[in-house]
């Protein structure tokens, strides 16, 4: 009742109010359906306006996405405070948010910036704390909140009721004179408010006196009253639309961000782009496994319609576990949460929410795969004491990194399936551990598949014979999986990799019975890596990557990579979860012995490996065609649990002439160029990244592509830089009341990839928007979304499984990607619908880097789909356009068989298979 008679408003209505600095746009999406799903069963409410008041700076993809959901209106309050006094003296604080590729205006959301600097009453009525205090009657004498400028909230009687309006009055006329219309916002409400009804007597009954005086005295010009946040924006739009030309252009247009986020002084929060990385990179697997997991089931949801005995699939009894799983992903993304700025108890919930979720989520595809990969669907037998299929990794607790599991081999053959998440036909580099050696691989047409064998080690130098990894080339259908036979035969075709391993005291043990292993001395000779796209130095003493030459022009990049530590300033204030103080530029990572650096040579990749006292550094180079060779695997294993009040950096330091500028993508959605400035601090100048940031100049861009959130820079000309893990003894003052010290050992991965640019300008490179080339968004792809093995259960008494699974016609088009099938939930309880919301998103490309030579398997077809050619097993009954969160249907909705989207844009679509 009190949200129909409007005394009540849901705002934003997503599942939390999100970071907007480290969450991807699938998970912003996501949390922003299962909210408005919710909200419209369980009450049947629409949310129409954003409120954000305290992620740490804000993203325009924010602001996109509430747009697509069909807000007007948004409010955002944590922006840098130079920033906030410079539109103030503009009167820019309301103005529409465009995104800066936008040519039109289609994405214009009107938004208001809260002026000040905090949302808390003191802090909205007006510029003067002091006294908007007084009118926080939470904090009236006896409570337990008070006015830490020393003057109390007095109640509102009729002896100082003339006064104390005239006080806030003027508070208001102030705040007013900073906005361009005679309306004006004053948020009353703070954190945990509201939560007794002695609260809400006091503010209402106080104010209701004040607002009753002021509307009864005519010549004071001023009604003041209750409203919600759309009864604000409704007011906003009536004023500024009497004018002649209507409020579009009453109000200015801006594009771009606002990180990073400053509240006083030099207090950057770029510290919190990074903090607690091992819970971001967690985040980031339940995506792939969460995105994987929905669009399986939906086909198997389809398919299990199909026949009364694929009945027994358990698709009520997933669909809870997927929900469940939406949700525990949703949480994730909250401001507190994805940030890393939790306590440490908080953490663990989280964690442990995120690492049950994943663990379901298996089950989820391992269920699915199995209904859909059988031959003879009539064979199909559901038991949960006997699965058909298991995963080949395993995690083993919240906070420990995946370990993948030993297959054991026999001369029957064991079937290895393989999933596709992308949407694109795909070459790819599988990996499995197996128990023999003597092994031999079929591929779905029943070939032999060359196999490199590598060592499993046990610690740096020793090989442990209790396992081998096996490596090979996977071709897979888009969205399909791929059914492999593994077995043991007596004369194994596979390649073993050999290893050179360099050390100081090198002491040569007894050669090992398998692999050649030869011991040398660290030297001051080069490392050579190379495969058929480039050739790649690393230092004989470090190990690592000094030079890459690439071969398509024979021309030679200056590469040094190295690590750099960061302290914390010796003033008063320190870094914290949230802020990055450092001590000065940071001080390069020395070693008084040199590593021990082992390289491999392999057929399927060449790799060394340095082992530092705080990290692991591995390079991998892939001897395949296509999109896997072109680029570098970098993964970097973190430990600095010893450490005290220090940040561990990776630096990659090139010759390319970047001229201050580098580039980070918003939420893996968007570039924002970035500016490195000299007068600002050093922490001034790291910004977010999601899944890539990169510099270039005009021969050339390189790209750091992600598979976690971290900070980044660009401190020097040529240079990139990340954050890879803080440890700080101290609170920052910012809410959280203690420091991160629960680090754990850290995966942190990435590809490096070089490219060579054509026909750029000068102008161009000051251009408000820049975007990734097709091949760069295709290795982004790969990288965040890993194939997935999994073996079947049984050595023997398989049922007979397809060669592969294919649901698709042919690859979709390169800037075309699924962000979900995501089956929608029933009216009724939480049960699956037979439809699904299908949200597509046409990727912006830089189309001046050539697609030549790249491999990509997918062409570009200016945005259309034809709705009949995109499936291949199961047949579209219905496909109709809706809202973003699918609240809204427009006006015109009807069955299209046609889809025809533009550059950018992310759509979802309501479809019905059969």
């Amino acid at each position: 009742r009190l949200i129909k008679d409007g005394q009540f408003e849901i705002v934003t209505g997503g599942w939390v109010m999100p970071d907007e600095a480290s969450p991807h746009y699938f998970a912003l999406v996501d949390q922003l359906i299962e909210g408005h799903q919710w909200l419209e069963k369980n009450l049947g409410v629409k949310p129409k306006s954003g409120w954000a008041i305290d992620p740490f700076g804000h993203s325009p993809t924010m602001a996109y996405l509430l747009k697509r959901t069909g807000f007007s209106n948004m409010l955002i309050q944590r922006v840098h405070y130079s920033v906030k006094k410079h539109f103030a003296t503009q009167k820019t604080l309301e103005f529409f948010w465009r995104q800066n590729w936008d040519l039109g205006s289609s994405t214009d959301i009107l938004c208001h910036m809260m002026p000040f600097y905090s949302y808390d009453v003191p802090h909205t009525c007006g510029p003067d704390p002091k006294i908007c205090c007084q009118f926080d009657f939470k904090r009236l004498p006896g409570g337990r909140v008070s006015c830490p400028w020393r003057v109390p909230p007095e109640a509102i009687h009729a002896g100082n009721v003339q006064h104390r309006a005239w006080m806030i009055l003027d508070q208001y006329r102030k705040k007013s004179k900073l906005f361009r219309t005679k309306v004006l916002l004053a948020p009353l409400g703070d954190d945990f408010r509201y939560a007794e009804s002695s609260e809400w007597d006091q503010q209402y009954q106080n104010y209701q006196k004040l607002f009753d005086y002021m509307n009864s005295h005519p010549e004071w010009h001023v009604k003041a009253q209750f409203g919600t946040l759309s009864d604000y924006f409704e007011a906003l739009h009536k004023e500024s639309s009497l004018g002649e030309k209507g409020s579009n252009s009453f109000f200015p247009v801006l594009s771009g961000d606002f990180f990073t986020y400053a509240d006083r002084d030099h207090h950057y929060w770029s510290g919190y782009f990074t903090s607690r990385p091992f819970y971001k990179r967690l985040d980031r697997l339940l995506e792939s496994y969460l995105r994987a997991a929905e669009i399986l089931y939906s086909l198997a949801l389809v398919q299990s319609s199909k026949s009364e005995k694929l009945s027994v699939f358990p698709s009520v009894d997933n669909y809870k576990l997927l929900t469940e799983a939406r949700r525990n992903l949703g949480l994730f993304q909250h401001h507190d949460a994805i940030t890393g700025t939790s306590k440490d108890w908080v953490v663990v919930d989280y964690g442990t929410r995120l690492f049950h979720s994943i663990m379901n989520l298996k089950k989820v595809i391992l269920d699915s795969a199995h209904i859909l990969i059988l031959k003879d669907k009539g064979a199909y037998n559901y038991d949960i004491s006997t699965p058909f299929l298991k995963m080949d990794d395993v995690q083993s607790s919240q906070d420990s990194l995946p370990r993948k599991t030993v297959i054991k081999l026999t001369s029957q053959p064991r079937y290895l399936l393989i999933y596709n998440p992308t949407e694109q036909e795909r070459f790819s580099v599988v990996s499995v551990n197996v128990n023999s050696p003597r092994v031999k691989l079929l591929s779905p047409s029943g070939k032999p598949v060359t196999v490199q064998i590598s060592a499993v080690w046990d610690g740096a130098t020793t090989v442990s014979h209790e396992a081998y990894q096996i490596f090979f080339v996977a071709h897979l259908p888009p969205l399909g999986l791929g059914v492999y036979q593994l077995l043991e035969v007596q004369s194994s075709e596979a390649v073993l990799a050999d290893y050179n391993i360099y050390m100081r005291n090198s002491r040569q043990e007894k050669p090992d019975r398998l692999f050649k292993i030869k011991e040398m001395q660290n030297s001051v000779d080069n490392i050579i890596l190379e495969n058929s796209y480039m050739k790649l130095w690393f230092s004989g003493m470090s190990g690592l990557l000094e030079k890459i030459n690439t071969k398509d022009d024979g021309k030679n990049h200056q590469m040094k990579v190295e690590f750099a530590w960061y302290g914390t300033t010796s003033n008063r204030d320190k870094s914290g979860a949230y802020l990055f103080l450092p001590d000065g530029d940071a001080k390069p990572y020395i070693f008084t012995d040199p590593p021990i650096i082992r390289v491999a040579h392999g057929r399927i990749f060449s790799e060394v490996v340095c082992f530092f006292h705080h990290v692991t550094h591995t390079m991998r180079l892939y001897k395949v065609q296509g999109l896997e060779g072109q680029s570098l695997e970098v993964s970097n294993i973190v430990d600095i649990r010893g450490e005290y009040n220090r940040e561990l950096a990776m630096r990659i330091s090139s010759d390319i002439n970047s001229q201050n500028r580098f580039y980070t993508d918003l939420n893996g959605y968007q570039i924002q160029p970035r500016l490195t400035m000299s007068k600002l601090p050093l922490q001034a100048n790291i910004y977010p990244m999601t899944t890539m940031a990169y510099i270039q100049d005009v021969g050339v861009r390189l790209t750091l592509h992600s598979a976690q959130s971290l900070g980044v820079a660009s401190l020097k000309n040529g240079q990139l830089e990340v954050i890879m893990d803080r440890r700080l003894m101290q609170d920052d003052n910012r809410g959280l009341g203690q420091g991160v010290q629960d680090n754990k050992i850290t995966a942190n991965i990435f590809r490096l990839l070089l490219e060579r640019r054509h026909g750029t300008d000068v102008n161009e490179e000051k251009a408000s928007v820049s975007f990734p080339s097709l091949l760069s968004h295709m290795t982004s792809s790969f990288l965040n979304h890993p194939v997935i093995p999994m073996t079947t259960y049984a050595d023997s008494g398989v049922p007979e499984m397809l060669n592969t699974f294919s649901p698709l016609m042919s690859s979709m088009p390169c800037d075309m990607h699924i962000v979900n099938l995501r089956t929608i939930q029933s009216k009724v309880d939480i049960e699956p619908s037979d439809e699904a919301a299908l949200i597509l998103h046409r990727k912006g490309f830089d189309c001046r880097f050539s697609n030549r030579d790249t491999g990509l398997l997918c062409s570009t077809t200016q945005g259309k789909i034809k709705v009949h050619k995109l499936f291949n097993k199961f047949r579209v009954e219905s496909l109709t356009p809706a809202s973003l969160s699918l609240m809204h249907s427009p006006p015109d909705a009807r069955n299209i068989s046609e889809i025809n989207m533009s550059s950018m844009e992310i759509n979802t679509f309501r479809i019905r298979l059969r």
